[in-house]
């Protein structure tokens, strides 16, 4: 355990920010050890440190995950379930299944962060949600040190969202391995969102694979969102509103170019936050040190040395805006720290 320990190296946006104590996890045993020594002292679960906005120095403890490993819990000629931890990093694993013909989440490859934090957000991305092959997530309970079992119902999985984010479970319990249920064959490909079918077709493959759908995903991420390593961000800093249909009419009516997706709620359309924020001015604005990228309104980035608050202060003014001229609240999917 470490003492006052900076937080930059574990933060993709790259917001200076240090910690009191700060613990490279490497087994379930340290983490009862912590909860054991410390029960009172505040901590902080940290993965890749890619969807969290540090708005202050953290006064407490911060856990970093590191457990790795993985193993088969039942397999049958169709399908196989694998046992990650949540140390892992999230792209290697797509990328290892992809290697091992296992399919369902080529199309998560290159989200940042790590296995532990994937089922917390429900990440998703061109027509894949990760509820849709996770079958538990085994936690510990940073209050008892009891370890607990969520099944899929249980995790309570929704766009973006599951029971680990509700305001009474955040720090709440230590995600230390999820069970993913993949197929090894007759796989369900994806293609038909975003761009990837465009990819597919200029590089003339007619039936692809699980690696060629991957690769077609990295490519696309690659030329919209900008590498953390070299300049820092969150990826998608908000969540892409929903609204009923008739907010979704009168929106369409004033903006007929308008892009849309019908969900599978009843009367509820998706409309993409990047094109609300793009037509509202912000894609590619500056002020300092942080600002909106230039290439993906979605994503917030820090220019150089830019604290937390000047990237909430710019959040809210989007939304503020977004408020204005849409009637739309944008959400962050970006956790605040402080």
């Amino acid at each position: 355990m470490q003492k006052n320990v900076s937080l930059k190296p574990y933060n993709t946006f790259g917001i200076e920010a240090k910690t009191d104590w700060f613990a490279d996890i490497d087994s379930e045993e340290q983490v009862l050890t912590i909860i054991d020594d410390l029960p009172q002292m505040p901590k902080l679960i940290l993965g890749e440190g890619s969807n969290v906005l540090f708005l202050k120095d953290f006064e407490g403890i911060v856990l970093h995950n590191n457990i790795k490993g993985k193993r088969i819990v039942d397999e049958t000629d169709n399908d196989i379930t694998i046992a990650v931890k949540g140390g892992e990093k999230w792209h290697d694993f797509v990328m290892w299944a992809v290697h091992h013909n296992y399919g369902g989440i080529e199309n998560l490859a290159l989200i940042p962060g790590k296995v532990g934090t994937a089922p917390i957000q429900n990440i998703g991305a061109y027509g894949v949600e990760v509820k849709d092959v996770i079958t538990e997530v085994h936690t510990l309970n940073m209050q008892n040190c009891l370890p607990n079992i969520f099944s899929k119902t249980e995790c309570q999985f929704n766009y973006r969202h599951s029971i680990f984010k509700l305001p009474e479970n955040k720090g709440r319990y230590f995600i230390n391995e999820v069970h993913f249920k993949l197929t090894k064959k007759n796989h369900a490909l994806k293609t038909g969102y975003g761009a990837i079918q465009n990819i597919l077709q200029q590089r003339k493959i007619i039936q692809p694979g699980l690696k060629d759908i991957a690769d077609a995903v990295i490519e696309i991420r690659q030329s919209k969102l900008p590498d953390p390593k070299e300049i820092g961000n969150a990826g998608s800093f908000f969540k892409n509103p929903y609204v009923d249909e008739q907010k979704f009419i009168k929106l369409l009516q004033k903006h007929p170019e308008m892009p849309y997706y019908k969900t599978t709620v009843t009367e509820t359309y998706k409309i993409p936050a990047g094109w609300l924020i793009e037509q509202a001015g912000w894609k590619g604005k500056r002020f300092g040190s942080v600002g909106v990228h230039p290439k993906q309104a979605l994503v917030l980035v820090n220019y150089g040395e830019a604290t937390g608050l000047e990237i909430k202060n710019l959040a809210d003014q989007i939304r503020e805006d977004i408020q204005d001229k849409f009637d739309i609240t944008l959400q962050p999917e970006v956790n605040f720290i402080g």
